[in-house]
C-alpha cells in the first residue's frame, strides 16, 4: 500500500503541535480509525479483555474514555521501551549529502551528528552513577555516542514543498523503508545496557555489533571519514555501517602497530589471548572479548606488517 493511504500530508494538527516560529507541515498524528478498520476490522471488534490489543499500537490507555494517544515517532520523542523498534529504517545517501551543507567535513557531518552528552571538561565522567563496587568493569561514559536526527525538521530545511527539490516531504517511501534485522547478535546484553542510558539510546546501542565500548568524545581530532567508508552506507542495513577494525590503526598506527612493542592495545591483547586463552579483551568489546579472535583482526595487523 501506498504511505498515504493511512498517513496524510500534511496532518490537520501540523500548527498545533510546535511552537508557531517553529512549525513546519509534518506528519505529526497517527491515521484515524477508518484508515485502519477497512483492513483490521476482525481485531478491532475482537473480544479480547480489557481491549483489543491493536489499539496499544497507537493508544496510551485503551479505554472509552481516555483518547489519549503516543506522541507520534516525527516528533522526536523516545518510543515506547527499548522493546519497541520500528520495522522501518530510514535511507540517507551519505555519499550525495558529503557536500551539500559545508566543504568542512567535520562540520558537515554535525549537522547530523553530535556528540551527546560529552564531557568537556567536568570530573563527572559517567552517564549515570555507576555501582560503587564497578571497580575495573564497564560503565557507560558521557560523549560514547553521537546522536542522529530524531524529526523531519533538518530534512525538511533542503527538502521543502517550496523549494521542489526531491524528495519532497510528501514522498514518505523515499526514506522510510521497510527493513528486516540484520544484527543477530550484538557486543552488550540490551538489560544491562538499558541501565546506564535512556531509552533512546539503549535503542541505538543495541545496534553496535561491534566496539560496543567506542567513545567518539575521546577521537574528536579525527575527521568522521577516517573510520566511516561513506559511500559504502546504506543505512537501510545495518551491517554495512560497520567500521573495519583496520581504521583503528589510523594514518599514525594509533591501536593497531606492527607489533605489541609498536604500542597497538590490538596488538597488546591479542598477545594476551595467544599466551592465555581465557583472557578477555575489554578494551573495545563486552561480550566478543570471549570468543575467538576474528580473522579481521588479524589480518589488520598482518597488513601492517607487510609494508
Amino acid at each position: 500500500m501506498a504511505c498515504d493511504s493511512c498517513h496524510k500530508f500534511p496532518t490537520k494538527n501540523w500548527k498545533e503541535v510546535r511552537k508557531a516560529d517553529a512549525a513546519f507541515p509534518d506528519v505529526v498524528e497517527f491515521p484515524q480509525h477508518d484508515s485502519c478498520i477497512e483492513c483490521h476490522r476482525t481485531q478491532f471488534f475482537a473480544r479480547e479483555r480489557p481491549a483489543p490489543r491493536i489499539c496499544s499500537n497507537c493508544h496510551v490507555q485503551v479505554t472509552p474514555r481516555n483518547t489519549g494517544r503516543h506522541t507520534f515517532a516525527s516528533l522526536g520523542h523516545a518510543a515506547r521501551g527499548i522493546d519497541v523498534d520500528s520495522e522501518f529504517r530510514v535511507y540517507f545517501p551519505h555519499d550525495k549529502h558529503e557536500d551539500a551543507v559545508t566543504s568542512d567535513e567535520k562540520e558537515n557531518c554535525s549537522v547530523c551528528h553530535r556528540t551527546h552528552q560529552p564531557q568537556g571538561n567536568s570530573d563527572d565522567e559517567y552517564v549515570t552513577q555507576p555501582p560503587k563496587d564497578l571497580g575495573e568493569g564497564f560503565w557507560l561514559k558521557k560523549g560514547t555516542f553521537k546522536t542522529l536526527p530524531a524529526t523531519h525538521e533538518v530534512c525538511f530545511t533542503c527538502h521543502s514543498t517550496e523549494s521542489e527539490l526531491p524528495p519532497l516531504p510528501s514522498d514518505c517511501a523515499a526514506c522510510h523503508k521497510l527493513s528486516s534485522p540484520d544484527v543477530k547478535e550484538i557486543d552488550a546484553d540490551p538489560t544491562f545496557l538499558a541501565q546506564m542510558t535512556d531509552t533512546l539510546f539503549s535503542r541505538a546501542w543495541r545496534r553496535r555489533d561491534s566496539a560496543t565500548t567506542f567513545r567518539h568524545e575521546v577521537h574528536s581530532d579525527m575527521t568522521c571519514v577516517s573510520c566511516h567508508q561513506i559511500a559504502a552506507m546504506n543505512t537501510v542495513a545495518t551491517t554495512s555501517l560497520k567500521v573495519p577494525v583496520k581504521s583503528c590503526g589510523g594514518g599514525e598506527g594509533c591501536h593497531v602497530t606492527p607489533t605489541a612493542d609498536d604500542g597497538g592495545i590490538l596488538n597488546f591483547e591479542m598477545d594476551q589471548r595467544k599466551a592465555d586463552a581465557k583472557f578477555q579483551c575489554t578494551k573495545c568489546h563486552l561480550r566478543f572479548g570471549k570468543q575467538a579472535l576474528p580473522l579481521s583482526h588479524q589480518q589488520a595487523i598482518s597488513d601492517l606488517q607487510k609494508k
